[in-house]
């Protein structure tokens, strides 16, 4: 993987991310498709949309269909149609998230599938394993996420574990994959410090902020991630997991974030909340029964190019998947273009 910087504004930039599947400009948003595929949407309609990455999930592809399946049938980008840059994450999140089927030790993490009970072992150098098998261009080893609240004892444990992890995944990692290193902590900010400095001491090509999100406030969210920023490598990309509306995302990249991703704007399009250039709407709502409007004036999607409003308020309220559909094309075009914006300004701006 490349990296280079090439205008600034402050401490936001613009950058460029080559790997082996194409070039990608960063700010970035990453669509996530978990199980290999952006919800509601093909390859060829993110392409139109304007999506250069996306993220797919290493640990629910290993439990489905099976990573050696993906491998057989010449890895991920082939297997899901897909022939530009694919970041996979561990999985780490979701064990977290599936705690009371979880065991985590210094070892790795003990776990019962959710979907059949069969049991399983992941290893920080399985997963190295997984992401081999799978063939993305960018990978997350596996690191200890934690909930929040918890404890600075338990957050402590977290970054000592993380680093641990981070440093047998780079004993066996090889090929061209690109590792980030994950940078944890919960909201403790001594923590946060010790888990960015010993992590950028191993020379990772890039970094990714982990454990936010989760239930701290707004506020506390900025503190730590602009003291993590002010310790992470200048010259290598920040990926801030998991945070993605346009306000959070934009406020991020003023600090100096550079890639991101989200479910936000294909969940709340499947519920039928759409984004826009005056802020979002519930397109279900009684008052756009008769609104010949796009669902944003502003947009160039296939939805609004074709389609006003009152027509996918009807499509949403007769159980029609197309409703579900354009609202989710719109919504991750407006990413796309809210990205696109950004960049524009730190160009002309900087």
């Amino acid at each position: 993987m490349e990296f280079s910087i090439t205008a600034r504004k402050g401490r936001a930039r613009c950058g460029i991310i080559k790997v082996e599947h194409g070039v990608v400009e960063t700010p970035v948003f990453m669509p996530v498709g978990t199980y290999g595929a952006v919800k509601m949407l093909s390859p060829h309609e993110l392409r139109e949309l304007g999506v250069r990455i996306i993220l797919n999930n290493a640990y629910h592809l290993y439990l489905r269909p099976g990573c050696d399946t993906i491998k057989e049938m010449g890895g991920l980008h082939r297997f899901i149609g897909w022939d530009g840059p694919i970041l996979t994450d561990s999985g780490g999140f979701q064990l977290y998230s599936l705690s009371s089927l979880v065991k985590v030790s210094d070892e790795g993490v003990e776990f019962v599938s959710q979907f059949d009970g069969s049991r399983h072992m992941i290893t920080p150098e399985k997963v190295v394993e997984i992401h081999g098998c799978l063939g993305s261009d960018i990978a997350m080893p596996l690191d200890d996420c934690v909930p929040f609240p918890c404890s600075w004892e338990r957050a402590k444990e977290s970054v000592e574990r993380t680093s641990l992890w981070a440093r047998r995944s780079l004993d066996v990692m090889s090929g061209d994959q690109a590792f980030f290193g994950i940078v944890q902590g919960s909201v403790f900010m001594d923590l946060r410090e010790e888990s960015a400095k010993d992590l950028t001491s191993l020379g990772f090509p890039g970094y990714a902020i982990g454990g936010l999100s989760v239930g701290e406030d707004a506020g506390t969210r900025e503190r730590i991630l602009e003291h993590v920023i002010s310790i992470l490598p200048e010259d290598k990309p920040r990926y801030l997991m998991g945070v993605g509306t346009p306000e959070e995302m934009e406020k991020a990249v003023e600090m100096g974030v550079d890639m991101f991703d989200c479910v936000i704007p294909t969940r709340n399009g499947r519920n039928g909340t759409v984004f826009t250039s005056s802020g979002r709407l519930n397109i279900k709502a009684g008052l756009y029964k008769s609104d010949q409007r796009p669902i944003d004036p502003e947009c160039d999607c296939f939805a609004c190019r074709n389609f006003s409003r009152a027509y996918i308020r009807h499509l949403f309220n007769v159980n029609e998947a197309l409703g579900p559909r354009l609202a989710t094309i719109h919504n991750i075009r407006f990413f796309v273009r809210f990205m696109e914006r950004i960049r524009d300004k730190i160009r002309k701006e900087g």
